[in-house]
């Protein structure tokens, strides 16, 4: 086990005991033991989480219900981009729930126009279609691409086809698990949304055919595939799809909900690849994680086609979550946090591959601070997130044997410092136990 590694594991938990939250309130007053029997006895099995109560959060960290504080690794799945409960996110929340939070669409409201007007001119979209969920953006995307396919591409009635990615993942509706192609997702849930298909990830070949099929309205995909664990595709790739859908007439659609944001390094994962997609959908840290918000781009030519009573949302467009979402954008530019992402993403990536044991971590891959490392099949993924955890460091494994490393992008050099410290003396540890076994 490396000395200097050691030495800043010291430093990180004497820190942390200084900085232990004597704040946190216990107000359930319950042990944890009793606050996870509670929550398996009343609330459905639909998770597995690692065996800790949290209880607050504040930038990259969270604290738990005795007070201990972590490293927050998983940053709900990119939902704060911008750190746990950011004051400049809160101050706005408070004020507009305050005054208003929801008419519907039933009539027009003082704050959808401006947040309308200040995404399309971010991102460079003529319109916005404001949902909810990620999984209601990738199905409000599903929906106008059928819409343009028919009117615009003349496609017979009822004949439309969407392609997809092997390993995507857009959510758990039927129609998102209809283009899966995980048993977890699909299996016991048919029968299944026609007019998908599915084509390997990372093969512009499969693709180009796919494409030749007169049908096809869209290709929606990934830039990078979070839920898979977390798959970097080949340098071209995002660009051939591009030109593949331009020449088939067909609409790219860019899934950004993980990936966008900062996420990655850039506003848009797309735009490593100097991309621009017919329809983007966002969400997440679309909030900053104080709420759900998902947001459509798209040019008039593909958003026109959807009229009145045709598509909508009782929450969509609601002036509590577009005061938030213009806050939470304003904190990602105004911070550079996508500059900041792309540099200690870097950082993190070259150091862990310089110093990790290659026999219990296979890869490290990612990009920004979108990274996994995968561990070698001899060795327990869970395991190794649960030791993470006792170090003060949370991340969760997908797939069994890969564990995303995605904190929240405010967090700073010293933090990233202490986080490198702990995964590698963690890592480390296995290999110390297993000689000891030996």
């Amino acid at each position: 086990m490396p000395s200097e590694s050691s030495a800043h594991i010291q430093n990180f938990h004497k820190e942390d005991s200084q900085h232990r939250d004597r704040s946190v309130t216990n107000s359930g007053g319950l042990s944890l033991e009793a606050y996870i029997q509670r929550e398996n006895k009343h609330n459905c099995h639909n998770y597995h989480p690692l065996p800790v109560v949290l209880s607050r959060g504040e930038g990259a960290y969270v604290w738990d219900t005795d007070g201990k504080r972590y490293y927050d690794f998983l940053s709900a799945y990119s939902a704060v981009n911008q750190g746990h409960c950011h004051p400049k996110i809160l101050k706005v929340f408070i004020e507009q729930a305050s005054q208003l939070t929801l008419t519907s669409r039933a009539f027009y409201n003082n704050v959808l126009g401006e947040y309308a007007e200040k995404i399309t001119q971010l991102f460079g979209y003529d319109k916005v279609l404001p949902m909810n969920t990620g999984v209601e953006a990738g199905e409000t995307a599903c929906k106008l691409a059928r819409r343009w396919g028919y009117r615009e591409k003349r496609i017979p009635e009822n004949q439309a086809v969407i392609v997809f990615a092997e390993g995507n993942f857009w959510g758990r509706t039927m129609s998102a698990i209809s283009a899966s192609t995980d048993p977890s997702s699909y299996h016991g849930f048919g029968p299944f949304m026609p007019g998908f298909s599915v084509v390997p990830y990372n093969n512009l070949e499969a693709l180009e055919e796919a494409c030749r099929n007169p049908n096809v309205c869209a290709f929606m995909v990934e830039p990078i595939q979070g839920e898979a664990g977390i798959i970097v595709p080949d340098e071209g790739y995002l660009r051939g799809v591009r030109d593949i859908c331009t020449r088939h007439n067909v609409l790219f659609i860019a899934d950004e909900i993980q990936t966008g944001l900062g996420r990655t390094g850039r506003r848009l994962c797309c735009d490593h690849s100097g991309v621009r997609p017919d329809i983007v959908t966002l969400g997440k840290a679309l909030s900053g994680g104080f709420m759900p918000v998902s947001a459509v781009l798209a040019d008039n030519d593909v958003m026109d086609h959807i009229k009145p009573g045709e598509h909508g949302s009782t929450y969509g467009g609601n002036p509590l979550a577009c005061r938030v979402a213009m806050a939470a954008l304003d904190v990602l530019e105004n911070e550079r946090l996508a500059e900041r992402s792309e540099k200690l993403g870097q950082r993190l990536r070259h150091e862990l591959r310089a110093a990790l044991p290659t026999d219990i971590v296979t890869h490290v891959r990612g990009k920004g601070l979108m990274n996994a490392v995968v561990i070698a099949p001899e060795y327990d993924a869970w395991e190794v997130c649960l030791r993470l955890k006792d170090a003060g460091l949370l991340a969760k494994p997908t797939h069994g044997d890969i564990i995303r490393l995605a904190p929240p992008l405010v967090m700073t050099e010293q933090d990233m410092t202490n986080c490198i410290a702990i995964l590698k003396d963690t890592l480390w540890s296995f290999k110390d136990t297993q000689g000891t076994q030996n």
